[in-house]
């Protein structure tokens, strides 16, 4: 192997060990405050609905499927649409309107009053995701963003902001994804004390 590349692959780990240890630091209230977020909506029975472009996209419908089906344990399915994952939808939105509009049409037609939009942006400023945010707090809903830049356009909109800060996407993707993945857990333990009790 090149040492190169060798300097290259440490590196990226490193900076995921660092990013870990600031999310320990100083983010681990803020994902128990959007786990607790999420189960009151659901325990209110109202849906989750997530967004985000490209591989937030793909984040998106990973989370609406953990929250719908199941993480690891056996229990009630949860309410959550993922508005990246109908084509027809998707499609026709972005030729009639343009693609700005693939989220904020959704949103006007499905979301609702204390509902939850989890919205994923890694810059923060997606103009369709911010679109989608804005509108989703005039209907009010509760908006959850996942970011990777400080201080964004999509922070100042959400009532709760977890932002994994670094000039990688790739970093904080990975990011978002252990985050996610824990509330998650957190909101399908919820769920399984309340089947169990």
């Amino acid at each position: 192997m090149k040492e190169v590349v060798r300097e290259q692959i440490l590196q990226a780990i490193q900076t995921h060990r660092d990013m870990v240890s600031e999310f320990e630091a100083n983010w681990v209230e803020t994902v128990a405050a959007a786990a607790d977020a999420v189960t009151s909506a659901l325990r209110s029975g109202r849906t989750i609905y997530t967004c985000g472009n490209g591989g937030s996209a793909a984040d998106a419908q990973h989370i609406a499927a953990e929250l719908l089906v199941r993480l690891s344990r056996e229990r009630m399915a949860l309410p959550a649409v993922a508005l990246s994952s109908d084509n027809s939808v998707l499609t026709s939105i972005g030729n009639d309107y343009g693609y700005e509009k693939v989220f904020v049409r959704q949103v006007e037609g499905l979301v609702g009053k204390n509902d939850l939009l989890w919205a994923i942006s890694t810059s923060g400023s997606s103009p369709n995701v911010i679109a989608a945010a804005e509108l989703a707090k005039k209907k009010d809903a509760f908006v959850l963003a996942f970011t990777g830049r400080a201080n964004s356009r999509l922070e100042k909109i959400a009532d709760i902001c977890f932002c994994a800060d670094d000039k990688s996407t790739a970093r904080s993707q990975e990011m978002h994804q252990l985050a996610y993945h824990i509330v998650c857990d957190l909101v399908e333990r919820n769920f399984c004390e309340k089947l169990n009790q």
